[in-house]
């Protein structure tokens, strides 16, 4: 949707002659596209005269009135995109059918149309043999980059079968493929959902991978992404929202600390405060586990958290880097990595910062207590 807006013109100008752009390149595709490619004046026009409104809001319903609902992936991390879809496509149901990987077929949802928060998949027990590792806290998540390791002889004891799993419990699912992938964790954390007939139903629940750690704390995806939606509502009153946002922790300060890199999407007519950025950074550190703002409040051996504002299209630069890089990832599997370690994607985000916020004061913490506090 953002090429789009960046792009509409061209693609009408196209439709309206009958021809592509230059910067349409490839050969086949050129030949492919000019087969079914006529001018259409009219199409044109529809399409001008709804892209060229001051609001977007709705546009795909506008553009495709006939369009029933959408079809995306709302668990986990990517959660975070619902609103952003929810404007775009004018609230129609958004549909997260399958669970899957470029590894095996897991399951599908059995009711579609539920609401994002409530998807949970049927595993197919056919499609591949499937085992549990019972996660029991967030010190069995300890990785900072999940890497899929052989289990050794105490995690398979500990294996769980499909249907010895129970209700509410969270696990690390274990797979055995027909292509010869053999006690292969996933790294994909499920928790159990209830039951269809006999067979357990999963949510999605995140990545099992620490993003974030500079001392003793550890922070996980899902944990920084709830942060990340506390500290947007600050944003709210200016018409403002985080369209995208990665991290890093940053230990070449002494205290390290943490960095977020935001994208956003601004109403230039009001103007979001520098004061209001600091709130934001603050917000997340409040959002943050106990054994974190113990180190920022009380040990001091967590750096203020940082906000930085980093140019539109930063993060489609990000994904052009990672797809056609060294690094190998695919245009039809990638997803933005919430948190950047490897030095020429921290490089990149640097060089396009246009301004930079630190938290103005500690979050608040009491020795024992675990309960999240709001600063006075």
């Amino acid at each position: 949707m953002h090429f789009l807006e960046d792009h509409w013109s061209l693609l009408c100008n196209d439709i309206r002659t009958g021809t592509i752009i230059d910067k349409v390149t490839d050969p086949s595709v050129r030949e492919a596209v000019m087969k079914i490619l006529k001018p259409d004046s009219e199409l044109a026009d529809f399409i001008e005269a709804e892209c060229s409104n001051d609001s977007w809001q709705g546009i795909i319903t506008r553009l495709w009135p006939n369009t029933k609902y959408m079809n995306a992936v709302v668990t986990g991390s990517m959660s975070q995109y619902i609103p952003t879809l929810d404007y775009y496509n004018n609230s129609l149901p958004l549909v997260s059918v399958v669970y899957a990987s470029s590894k095996c077929f897991f399951g599908i949802n059995l009711n579609p149309f539920c609401k994002p928060s409530e998807v949970a998949y049927t595993l197919f027990p056919t499609m591949c043999y499937f085992e549990f590792l019972t996660i029991y806290g967030s010190s069995e998540v300890i990785n900072p980059i999940f890497t899929p390791t052989p289990l050794n002889e105490k995690n398979k004891q500990q294996l769980v079968d499909l249907v010895d799993v129970k209700i509410v419990q969270e696990y690390d699912l274990v797979i055995t493929t027909y292509s010869g992938l053999y006690l292969y964790r996933v790294g994909d954390v499920l928790r159990v959902a209830g039951y269809k007939n006999d067979a357990p139903q999963f949510n999605f629940i995140c990545r099992e991978n620490v993003i974030l750690s500079i001392d003793s704390d550890k922070t996980n995806e899902i944990e920084l992404l709830n942060a990340v939606k506390n500290a947007e509502n600050n944003l709210m009153p200016f018409d403002a929202r985080v369209t995208e946002y990665t991290s890093y922790a940053d230990i070449a300060t002494i205290p390290g600390h943490y960095v977020l890199f935001w994208e956003l999407t601004v109403n230039a007519s009001a103007p979001v405060p520098s004061s209001v950025f600091e709130d934001c950074c603050l917000t997340i550190e409040e959002s943050l586990n106990s054994v974190y703002r113990q180190g920022r409040a009380s040990d001091k051996s967590i750096g203020p958290l940082e906000i930085k504002i980093v140019e539109t299209g930063t993060f489609d630069k990000i994904m052009d880097y990672c797809c056609t890089s060294l690094l190998g990832s695919s245009v039809n599997q990638y997803k933005m990595p919430h948190c950047v370690k490897l030095a020429p994607l921290v490089e990149l985000l640097n060089s396009r910062v246009v301004s930079s916020y630190f938290s103005p004061v500690c979050p608040k913490w009491a020795p024992g207590n675990k309960q999240w506090n709001n600063i006075d």
